[in-house]
């Protein structure tokens, strides 16, 4: 039996009704919920495209990208050790 809980101090309050005597010792298995988990597929993909939709409309994306472009493309060379020293 799965049940989640939520811990408070050392103690651990249950979410949901078990059917286990009061004083009734119990073995715990304890993992940790991701927030997200509680949320609806639609909650999730709004969550998801707010996220990735930030630059969206930002004027500057275009010149950032671009700058982004030059940077990679841009022939720097390389050192070489002079014989001489």
């Amino acid at each position: 039996m799965k049940v989640k809980g939520i811990k408070r101090g050392q103690t651990i309050e249950l979410i949901e009704a078990i059917d286990v005597p009061d004083g009734e010792q119990v073995m715990v298995e304890v993992s940790r919920v991701h927030p997200l988990s509680q949320l609806t597929p639609e909650e999730r993909q709004m969550r998801i495209d707010a996220a990735l939709g930030g630059w969206k409309n930002d004027p500057n994306l275009d010149k950032i990208f671009a700058e982004i472009d030059r940077e990679r493309h841009a022939n720097r060379g390389r050192q070489i050790d002079s014989f001489d020293d």
